[in-house]
């Protein structure tokens, strides 16, 4: 637009800045193309103006989407969070959480349970079943979606994605029925133990097999669920990359392990730092549905624990300071693991 314009003043007015009124009567052609290039100028300023302005329309209206999101989280996530400040109180079903009456009592309920004859048993079944699913669940969907990728049947590769998935939207109640009924001293995986010179017993009150029936479940019901992520990863990386492998002789191993993986290293990244924040969360509600008194010893964990003592219990102030507790360990751990990763790998959360 400037170019255009000096070049219509140009001719108006001449190089001295006079207005020239015989030498533009003697190029009338050359004003006018002058004038026109000018008001067109003016036109597609006004479009790109126009245009921008039609992105940040459509930019607000993306974000307004996302505002019932930001709602239910804050009215949901946050405001209950203020509920928090009983584990520093004695709080009593019914009273205020502040006002008068309130019996503050610091860090007594935290003492309490790190000093509990209990913690080290909570801590070290947490640590082993959390670390078990971690290192089998969190390996099991990349080494899945992996596979399913060198398949090249397209409806078989739906057809077992599919029922991968489907376990996931099982109820855990449903799920641990038939896991109970599965390793009774009758059932189907007993037998087909027994097979292989197994001792015939009812493995659900076995403290030895507890970890390995808890691990099972909850890789076999979620493995399917989170491999999604890898797969809609995998799917996005150039095939083009694949076809120079395979020009330059690579087999498949070594395109997955060239190509596959540095392209899911980030995905891989991200859901390792949450898994590791998360290591203290166990599948408590599974837990309480397979475990027995039997079983205490390797399967009581901190979220069954809280259970029985807050829900059964009635003992809401000790448990929310157990949970607190759970919480900032797993912040910790969170930041903790970010800044390896980032300082590793380069990437992380933040």
């Amino acid at each position: 637009m400037a170019a255009a314009r000096r070049n219509f003043l140009a001719l108006v007015f001449g190089e001295g800045g006079r207005y020239h009124t015989d030498e533009t009567k003697t190029r009338p052609d050359a004003l006018k193309r002058a004038q026109a290039e000018w008001e067109a100028s003016i036109v597609t300023v006004k479009e790109k103006v126009r245009a921008s302005r039609s992105r940040n329309i459509e930019t607000m209206q993306i974000y307004s989407l996302m505002i019932p999101v930001f709602i239910l989280i804050f009215l949901f996530s946050y405001v209950p969070l203020y509920g928090v400040v009983i584990a520093f109180q004695d709080y009593v079903p019914g009273a205020p959480f502040l006002g008068e009456g309130v019996k503050w009592v610091g860090l007594e309920h935290f003492i309490d349970f790190i000093q509990g004859e209990y913690f080290g048993r909570l801590i070290r079944n947490t640590l082993v079943l959390s670390g078990l699913n971690l290192l089998f669940g969190f390996t099991a969907p990349i080494l899945f979606a992996l596979l399913m990728d060198q398949v090249g049947a397209l409806r078989f590769k739906k057809l077992v994605q599919t029922a991968s998935y489907m376990p996931y939207f099982i109820s855990t109640v449903v799920v641990a029925g038939m896991v109970i009924s599965f390793i009774d001293t009758q059932g189907i995986v007993t037998n087909i133990l027994t097979l292989f010179g197994f001792e015939r017993q009812n493995y659900r009150i076995n403290p030895d097999a507890f970890p390995a029936v808890y691990t099972i479940t909850n890789v076999w019901k979620s493995f399917g669920f989170g491999s999604i992520l890898y797969f809609s990863t995998i799917s996005s990386i150039d095939p083009g990359l694949y076809e120079s492998a395979k020009l330059d002789g690579a087999n498949r191993f070594q395109q997955v392990l060239h190509i596959t993986l540095p392209g899911i290293k980030h995905v891989i990244a991200i859901n390792l730092i949450m898994a590791i924040g998360g290591i203290l969360n166990t599948n408590s509600d599974l837990i309480l549905l397979l475990y027995t008194e039997a079983t205490y010893n390797v399967a009581d964990v901190i979220g069954t624990y809280t259970y029985r003592l807050g829900i059964v219990g009635g003992q809401y102030s000790y448990t929310t300071a157990a949970g607190l507790f759970m919480s900032v360990i797993g912040f910790l751990l969170t930041y903790g693991a970010n800044k390896v990763s980032n300082r590793l790998t380069g990437m992380g959360l933040w």
